[in-house]
């Protein structure tokens, strides 16, 4: 009932910056939490930084001073923006959103189809 879809991956420099983005759409009463999510090749998919409605926000160690997560509660969208990329960066780029599509539903752990990006050395 609520779909995920990213779009902003491709091919960077190491160095250099790019910028995810994640709209939900579909059946939706609130979502309470969005995030971004990465798994590299032959290894376990690790968050990389989440944001609440209410604003906070949360990263992971690798990332932090280089990423930055916002959102767009009017948009239901949500952003990364990374910079000073690594390629130790690369890797598919999931979206998560906690999401409910009516007043007293469950909240639903949606995701989407993934992006990929890759950083050259």
């Amino acid at each position: 009932q609520v779909q995920l879809v990213e779009s902003g991956g491709g091919l960077v420099e190491a160095g250099g910056s790019l910028r995810l983005s994640c709209a939900a759409s579909g059946i939706i009463f609130s979502i309470s939490a969005m995030g971004w999510y990465r798994q590299a090749p032959g290894k376990q998919r690790e968050l990389v930084a989440a944001i609440i409605s209410g604003g906070s926000t949360d990263y992971a160690d690798s990332v932090k001073g280089r990423f930055t997560i916002s959102r767009d509660n009017a948009k239901n969208t949500v952003y990364l923006q990374m910079s000073s990329l690594r390629p130790e960066d690369t890797a598919v780029y999931f979206c998560n959103a906690v999401a409910r599509s009516t007043r007293w539903g469950t909240p639903l752990d949606c995701w989407g189809q993934g992006t990929q990006v890759t950083v050259s050395s």
